[in-house]
């Protein structure tokens, strides 16, 4: 014998009370919530002081590569004029590859 469709009770058909509470005040809701969102105000705030930290930690960075860049740079260019101070004065190349190197077979 098949189960007659109106007796069969599913999920719509139970009853709670889970919207009767939201229409009385209760306060000790909304000091839950004030605690939440001070305790998450913390954590941002903790995160926003990491986080300018770590930009002053780049920043600070940047300016040792660029300080270290010029230095480098500086120490390349004097050592390049003592190189070109060193050189024994040659008398005049002739034509376009009197400097090349050659080979004779």
């Amino acid at each position: 014998m098949a189960i007659p469709k109106n007796n069969v009770r599913g999920l719509q058909n139970i009853r709670t009370f889970s919207g009767a509470a939201e229409s009385t005040h209760e306060p000790y809701r909304a000091y839950m919530k004030v605690t939440c969102l001070e305790m998450e105000k913390a954590r941002r705030k903790v995160e926003r002081d990491n986080a300018i930290s770590t930009m002053r930690n780049i920043d600070a960075r940047l300016q040792e590569i660029e300080a270290e860049k010029a230095r480098l740079l500086q120490t390349s260019a004097e050592q390049r004029q003592q190189d070109i101070e060193a050189l024994p004065n040659s008398s005049p190349r002739r034509g376009n590859n009197a400097g090349a190197f050659r080979l004779k077979y």
